[in-house]
């Protein structure tokens, strides 16, 4: 088996933010033109039960909190109607009256990386 390991500490953080799929696009190129290297994955979930964009990125720490600044920067949060997911209803029922609720901004998980590596690169 070939495989390549990062120096240590290249990476040595693995960050997962959970995004709102409006933002994602604008917030992915910002991240690329920075530096940032990242997988996006399409997921869903959640209390709205709606997309989100999940990005993936093993970063240094020393770049942490500038990458923290641009999500911020990019995922502002705004005020959206979505129907009331609590009501007990059947489904011969008009559906529930919708209510105001926030949306956006991001949730972010820092996580620590012990070794990365690449198979199969020659």
């Amino acid at each position: 088996m070939t495989d390549f390991i990062d120096p240590p500490g290249a990476i040595n953080r693995l960050v997962v933010a959970i995004v709102n799929p409006d933002d994602a696009g604008a917030l992915s190129d910002r991240l690329i033109s920075e530096g940032f290297r990242l997988t996006r994955l399409d997921s869903a979930g959640g209390f709205l039960r709606r997309g989100n964009a999940t990005l993936l990125l093993g970063i240094p720490a020393a770049r942490l909190e500038d990458l923290l600044s641009t999500i911020q920067a990019e995922c502002k949060t705004r005020v959206v109607l979505a129907y009331d997911l609590f009501v007990h209803s059947t489904p011969d029922m008009l559906p529930a009256v919708p209510v105001e609720v926030q949306v956006g901004g991001a949730t972010v998980f820092v996580l620590d990386v012990e070794r990365v590596v690449y198979l199969g690169v020659e």
